[in-house]
């Protein structure tokens, strides 16, 4: 008998001692032919899967790092339209960035022109779904997911998250990411100046970002706009000098006087120079009570102005109501809580401005509530001549400028000496219909002799 045939009967002998044990503990067992084997088996294998899927979640703790933005947060627009711009680069075949995505969503973009026409922009950025890119070397899974069942309460828009996750060991790509999103977006509002309204409890920019408007480019009496910034940059450099005596860091301006005479406009271009923003405040505002009023100025954006125009409307014989009947919740006794109460909130540079200020309650100038009042009336001779050389400096030489110039100066002179005023806005509206100088002029005089009849 040789070694093979051995090796071969043994091998068939274990095979078969196997198989006998198999059937004896199987087949012939009561308790695995009444499934408590089969329950085992399930139980087994149930518990295997189990193992399998926290191993593949500590894993992925372990290896793998997300960030989630909703769209609730300030950086969510910003990443947008970082995918805009990126997307776009790869449209022009100036960059490969995404996978090329097989869905796609549109982000319109309107830009306003000066002359007042508009450029509409379609970008396309990856939609919802799954998504793979590379960054700086570093790939990134994008999931964009958006919830149709839940819908903001105030816009009805549905909520959206972007979750960005890459291996754990580049963590530090997001950062440098976001904040490209972010020099992005800021270097498009360089030079802008934006508008917030209120939007439920919170304050949401309105329409598209404006131009600023330098602040020489509107002519105030003598000393009068330097007053105002000299007080304004003081206080915002104050304010360890106000946490030191314990005084709430609030500030409170009003521009009174006759309507054009710049109010609006001035504490715009204010505004600009200082890089802040402007929240427009409107009391007569359906769904405004006491309480939103408070929490909204407790809670204003940083750097940021809160402008209420024609407070005197708004609380004539301290009852609002609006044109068609309406009757704002807002009371006078909630509105001088929220600007100067218990729950007022600080930080904060509050301008009102009205036309009649005989009709203002002494409870709401007293100082505290307003510190600066700042008379702006309707055009001197001084602001006249300054405002007709700004139009027409570049237009025409030194000598027949100044000679322009006083020749309005004398114009608007003679009007205050028979009683007559003119609005600033007037003699704006003037010399935008005149581009010539002594086309201006001429009609000056026109519009000082019809309106003297």
């Amino acid at each position: 008998m040789n070694l093979e045939s051995v090796a071969g009967n043994a091998s068939a002998g274990t095979a078969a001692l196997n198989s006998s044990w198999i059937d004896a503990f199987l087949g012939n067992n009561p308790y695995f032919q009444a499934g408590f084997g089969l329950m085992g088996v399930g139980v087994c294998l149930g518990g295997l899967r189990k193992l399998v899927t926290v191993g593949n979640t500590a894993l992925r703790r372990r290896l793998l790092v997300s960030v989630e933005i909703s769209n609730k947060d300030r950086a969510y627009p910003w990443f947008l339209e970082w995918m805009a711009h990126q997307n776009a680069k790869q449209v022009m075949g100036r960059e490969s960035f995404l996978g090329r995505p097989h869905t796609l969503s549109v982000e319109t973009q309107v830009e306003q022109r000066h002359n007042g026409s508009s450029n509409v922009l379609f970008n396309l950025v990856a939609g919802t779904g799954l998504h793979w890119f590379n960054y700086r070397g570093v790939w990134m899974q994008i999931v964009r997911e958006r919830q149709t069942q839940s819908l903001q309460m105030m816009s009805g828009a549905p909520w959206e998250t972007v979750t960005l996750t890459t291996l754990s060991r580049d963590r530090g790509i997001f950062p440098q990411l976001l904040g490209e999103a972010r020099d992005l977006a800021l270097r498009g509002q360089e030079g802008k100046l934006t508008i917030r309204i209120p939007w439920g409890p919170e304050w949401k920019p309105f329409g598209q970002p404006c131009r600023k408007r330098p602040l020489h480019s509107v002519v105030l009496d003598e000393g009068v706009a330097e007053n105002i910034e000299k007080d304004v940059n003081a206080f915002l450099s104050r304010r360890e000098w106000y946490a030191n005596r314990g005084i709430p860091y609030r500030r409170g301006y009003l521009l009174y006087g006759p309507p054009g005479s710049g109010k609006t406009s001035f504490i715009q271009a204010l505004a600009g120079v200082l890089n802040y923003d402007i929240c427009l405040l409107n009391l007569s505002e359906r769904g405004l009570g006491d309480d939103r009023l408070t929490h909204l100025l407790s809670n204003a954006p940083e750097r940021s102005f809160i402008l209420i125009e024609d407070v005197d409307a708004a609380f004539n014989k301290r009852v609002q109501t609006s044109e068609d009947g309406y009757q704002s919740s807002v009371t006078f006794s909630g509105f001088l809580n929220a600007i100067d109460g218990v729950a007022s909130g600080e930080e904060r540079v509050l301008f009102l401005t009205t036309n009649h200020i005989d009709r203002l309650d002494p409870a709401l100038i007293r100082p505290g509530r307003v510190d600066v009042a700042e008379y702006i009336g309707d055009a001197s001779p001084l602001q006249a001549y300054t405002l007709f050389t700004r139009f027409y400096g570049a237009d025409c030489s030194n000598s027949t400028l100044v000679e322009l110039g006083r020749t309005i100066q004398d114009l608007v002179e003679d009007q205050m000496k028979n009683g007559k005023t003119v609005s600033m806005a007037a003699l704006q509206g003037l010399f935008i219909r005149s581009p010539d100088a002594k086309d201006a002029v001429v009609s000056c005089r026109n519009y000082f002799h019809t309106k003297s009849k």
